[in-house]
């Protein structure tokens, strides 16, 4: 991906992240991205683009910091790395607070538009995969099934988790701990 457009999909992020989907308007997104708004309209075609490219790059920044591991420490074992590729959705950065947000103003605004709706169903199936993957190899003698239904359980709750961290209706460290006793729950139950 160009420098460029990946600055305009960070833009957008921000611009979503701070007004919301309803907000976004395509003179401000090239003035917080530095470019012209032809240049946008190049990248992304129109306004449907845009946001389908915003929420494809959201998902892989996810993929990204939820990925990272310190390359000193030890391979975790499987309960832990799902612990901690969940846990990593939960953390006090600015990256993951616009990711977080501008999630979720997407995920409501899919509400209204089909279109909206169907990329977010798609990007929301691939992540309840790899968590139900995650799930398969921290508990192997669970059924496919129930990997799948603990997974949609635990990636409900995270979002719903985070919104109420991220406004500032739940604390930080107490949204982790209930997360990280509902894995527990969700590995007993599998």
């Amino acid at each position: 991906m160009s420098d460029r457009r990946t600055e305009i999909l960070r833009a957008a992020t921000r611009v979503i992240a701070r007004r919301g989907v309803r907000g976004l308007r395509v003179g401000e997104l090239a003035s917080e991205a530095g470019v012209s708004t032809s240049l946008i309209y190049y990248h992304f075609t129109d306004r449907a683009g845009i946001l389908r490219q915003t929420l494809e790059f959201i998902s892989d920044r996810a993929d990204r910091y939820t990925a990272e591991r310190d390359p000193g420490a030890q391979p975790a074992d499987p309960r832990s790395d799902l612990e901690q590729v969940l846990l990593l959705e939960l953390q006090d950065t600015p990256e993951v607070r616009e990711n977080s947000t501008a999630w979720g103003e997407l995920r409501a605004s899919a509400v209204f538009d089909p279109d909206l709706r169907e990329d977010l169903a798609k990007a929301t199936h691939t992540w309840v995969h790899e968590i139900a993957e995650l799930l398969g190899r921290a508990h192997p003698m669970g059924t496919a099934p129930a990997h799948a239904a603990s997974a949609e359980r635990l990636t409900a709750l995270l979002e719903g988790l985070s919104v109420r961290w991220l406004s500032g209706s739940l604390p930080l460290e107490h949204a982790r701990r209930l997360l990280t006793d509902a894995i527990g729950a969700e590995l007993h139950r599998a």
